[in-house]
Order: structure tokens, then sequence, then C-alpha cells
């Protein structure tokens, strides 16, 4: 009885931490790699990219490609990809690369590169620019929402689910 109370009190204690804590599998879900069926993660972008001088997402090469989880990721130098092999978890899009405003409602949509925020030093990735601008409303509480229902989403989880 004594472990399951102190359980439940560390479990409070350590609740609104888990929110904003990065845990790998939190990525271990679907990645979003476009309708194409090219299995290009982030449509392409460079996702270190977002990171890295001015701030502004450029289009990845090919020649410069990443596999990470199932999806494939391009980078605009072999520095870029070095980078990410280094520490994936730094730079992809949190959610899959889905829309953030999407998953702060409990579902899966597409993630636009060129509608994004990096918050807390983390990507994310909306819609379009009008869904972006709702999210930009409440980012805090939109993401504390789309932490608990991508903690939920299942792994094999469809579009508008």
């Amino acid at each position: 009885m004594k472990n399951q109370a102190l359980f439940a009190l560390l479990a409070a204690v350590l609740a609104p931490l888990s929110v904003a804590a990065f845990t790998p599998e939190a990525y271990a879900k679907p990645v979003y790699v476009g309708v194409d069926g090219g299995n290009i993660a982030v449509s392409g972008y460079d996702a270190v990219s977002y990171f890295e001088g001015d701030g502004v997402p450029v289009k990845g090469d090919a020649a410069f490609a990443v596999e990470h989880d199932g999806a494939i990721y391009h980078f605009a130098s072999a520095g870029h990809a070095a980078k990410f092999r280094a520490d994936p978890a730094a730079f992809m899009p949190r959610y899959g690369g889905h829309c953030a405003w999407a998953m702060s409602r409990g579902y899966l949509a597409t993630g636009d590169p060129l509608a994004y925020a990096i918050v807390d030093g983390k990507l994310y990735l909306n819609f379009n620019q009008e869904v972006k601008a709702k999210w930009d409303m409440d980012r805090a509480g939109h993401i504390a929402a789309a932490e608990k229902n991508w903690a939920a989403m299942p792994d094999d989880a469809k579009f508008g689910e």
C-alpha cells in the first residue's frame, strides 16, 4: 500500500513535466511522409535548416538523404545530414510532422513545412498559415493538448482519426 501511495504522489508531481519532456517513444508514431508515396518526411525540406542560420527552411537534396524511423529525410548538405544522424530528436518535427493544431484536437492532418514555429527548441508544423494563426493564439495550450493526444495516438493511426 505504501508503494502505491508513493507511486501516485510521484506520478502527480512528475505529470506536468512529462507533457513538455521529450521521450523517444513520442516519435515512434506515424510520420507524415506526404501523399505522393515517396516516403519523404517534412515534404523534402531540410529539418536542420529550421534551426540554423536565419531559421528559414530550405529544400533538401536526395543526395543527402537519411532514413530514420521508416521515413527518409532530405538535407541541403552533408553537414546537416550528419547533425541529424547524430541527434534526430533535436530536429524532427513534433507529432511526426503532422499538423500540431489538428493533434491538439486529437486527429492527424498534414503538416505544411512552410507553416511552422519553433517553440522551446522544437519544430511544430501546421496544416497551413490560417490554421497556424489559430494555433499561435494559444501555443502553450495547444501543445499541452497535442502532447496528451500524441501519447494516446495509435501507431497505425490514419488521417482524420
